[in-house]
């Protein structure tokens, strides 16, 4: 029988690695100063590798500093916004820190979002600068008067390549798309021509923690984006809770990190380049995560590292290049932002030897608030721990103050220092996620005995079927391990009689055929009748987000928009 808990006796303490400690006494230190520390103690050790091409650490300061004095002179100066749109590629790095050590504030966007999410990001921000890629400079010439920007920098995917594709790529990149040219515009700059002109010797500007960073725009996706505030002490305070988590990577002198996820996501920010930072490791950067371009920088790299999320390792498994690639030299995977199928976790682990471990987190915790251990039990299907120095509830869903029994579902709440401040003049919105010190997730999940959690849902996704609370993810689970599905989505559909059905989406793998017949029968055997679909559609491939979360939101809005026509 389900019992009271008391939250404030943290009972995952209990499971903690050995080592692992329940607070940390934090360094003082902001993440342009870390970079610098990790710079003088690798000085000539790779910091970066694109394509091929290495930057040491020693290049890589100089570079920072180099840009960080471009930005100045072009009128930068702390707490104004710099807006970066671009994929993993060194100048994303360089831009990103020396941003942040002239105390201005970093806006990192998506690549591929539309004119209309760009311009009011730009907008909303206050960005004052872009650097971009040259395949979307003439986008943002053109967005450009309708934004406060006043200067653009552009860099191109050949800037830094190693030989001979330094000389073979100005050759095909036009007629392979992967260059543009950009037309004659006032104060349109290009990267290495910066780089070039100015020397290493920016302004010196006093950090604290409690200086904004960031702007970190989320929801993008789904409807008018907002930026979450996140501070320098969020930033080095959240790499500090990884590196405390991970007690025996301290052991590894010179790690390499697999640099896949994206940037531009908080997740790919802090587990691929901050982290990696922080540690003095060499990262990777893979600017497109697709199978073989994974596959090929396992090969070629031998990373010990790698932070994924569910598409990528799912990706690598079904493509023919596995075949041809040594994985063992993966020695830790971190996974999050969707759930990972247990299969997947099996047949990955089996093919590396490495240990993944499934997290949880925000794009307003920074991210990461829960992981599993690393050495000790990990429970699939989990979330893992609260990090070091991060409390939880789980509260019920109508006041969300009371606190409920273990293994009952009500909503995530989360303290701790790697949270937001709150949202960039949203003050309605803060004041919904962040109460009495407390940040409502909008998750649904549950704790067990241990102290481990799950997610069961998001709030808003829960489908109310003749008064049963049914959790989509629940439902997916079931169609994951079925041998033929790549991908499955549970929606709830209107129904006059039982509030709502459920209809699923489903990918098939390569090669495979199924029927709907077919798979409602298989869902027999696994779901309650109430969680059973009454409709499944078969799609060669689902909506998701740049870091491979389906977009659930997006097919309910389109499956609503059919019925009413």
């Amino acid at each position: 029988m389900a019992g009271v808990v008391s939250y404030a006796s943290r009972p995952w303490l209990k499971s903690y690695d050995k080592g692992v400690p329940e607070k940390i006494n934090y360094e003082e230190i902001c993440m342009p100063d870390i970079l610098e520390r990790s710079a003088a103690k690798n000085t000539n050790r790779m910091a970066l590798n694109f394509q091929g091409y290495n930057l040491s650490y020693k290049a890589l300061k100089d570079m920072v500093d180099r840009f960080a004095t471009c930005l100045a002179d072009f009128g930068i100066k702390k707490g104004d916004s710099v807006a970066i749109i671009l994929p993993n590629m060194i100048p994303c790095v360089v831009a990103y820190y020396a941003t942040l050590k002239l105390g201005a504030i970093v806006v990192l966007n998506n690549p591929t979002y539309t004119d209309r999410e760009l311009e009011h990001q730009l907008n909303d921000s206050g960005s004052k600068i872009i650097i971009t890629l040259d395949l979307l400079a003439n986008r943002m010439i053109d967005l450009r008067p309708k934004t406060g920007v006043k200067q653009i920098i552009y860099t191109t995917l050949g800037d830094y390549l190693p030989f001979p594709k330094n000389i073979l790529f100005p050759l095909v990149a036009k007629k392979k798309k992967l260059a543009a040219h950009v037309k004659p515009s006032n104060d349109v700059y290009k990267w290495k021509e910066c780089i070039a002109k100015y020397q290493p010797n920016s302004p010196k500007v006093k950090l604290s923690f409690d200086d904004t960073a960031m702007y970190q725009y989320t929801g993008g996706t789904t409807g008018v984006s907002k930026g979450v505030i996140l501070t320098h002490g969020n930033l080095s305070k959240q790499v500090q809770q990884i590196n405390a988590w991970f007690p025996m990577f301290a052991d590894i002198e010179y790690g390499v990190n697999l640099g896949a996820l994206p940037i531009f996501h908080v997740f790919g920010m802090s587990c691929a380049m901050n982290f990696s930072i922080f540690q003095g490791w060499g990262d990777v950067l893979v600017p497109r995560p697709q199978p073989e371009p994974l596959l090929e920088a396992i090969r070629k790299c031998k990373p010990s590292f790698a932070a994924l999320v569910p598409t990528m390792y799912i990706g690598m498994l079904s493509h023919p290049d596995l075949k041809k690639t040594d994985m063992t030299c993966l020695k830790g995977c971190f996974s999050g932002s969707a759930p990972l199928p247990v299969e997947v976790i099996h047949t990955f682990e089996k093919a590396t030897g490495a240990v993944i471990v499934e997290g949880f987190g925000m794009t307003e915790t920074t991210p990461v608030t829960h992981t599993n251990p690393f050495g000790g039990i990990r429970k699939i299907g989990s979330v893992g721990l609260p990090l070091s120095d991060t409390e939880c509830r789980i509260v019920d869903l109508e006041t969300g103050e009371k606190d409920m029994p273990i293994g009952q579902p009500g909503e995530l709440i989360i303290r701790g220092p790697q949270v937001t401040k709150g949202y960039l003049k949203k003050p309605e919105e803060t004041a919904n996620l962040l109460r009495d010190g407390w940040c409502y997730t909008g998750d649904i999940a549950t704790m067990d005995d241990d102290g481990y959690f799950y997610i069961v849902d998001r709030k808003k996704d829960m489908i109310i079927s003749g008064g049963f609370n049914v959790y989509p993810r629940d439902v997916d689970e079931v169609f994951y391990e079925h041998e033929k599905v790549l991908d499955a989505c549970a929606i709830g559909i209107p129904d006059p009689k039982r509030g709502e059905n459920i209809k699923v989406f489903i990918v098939l793998k390569s090669g495979e055929t199924a029927t709907q017949s077919e798979l409602l029968e298989y869902a027999k055997t696994k779901l309650a009748t109430y969680k059973l679909p009454t409709e499944i559609e078969f799609r060669k491939e689902l909506p998701k987000t740049t870091v491979g979360k389906i977009l659930r939101k997006e097919l309910r809005a389109e499956e609503l928009a059919n019925r009413k026509k």
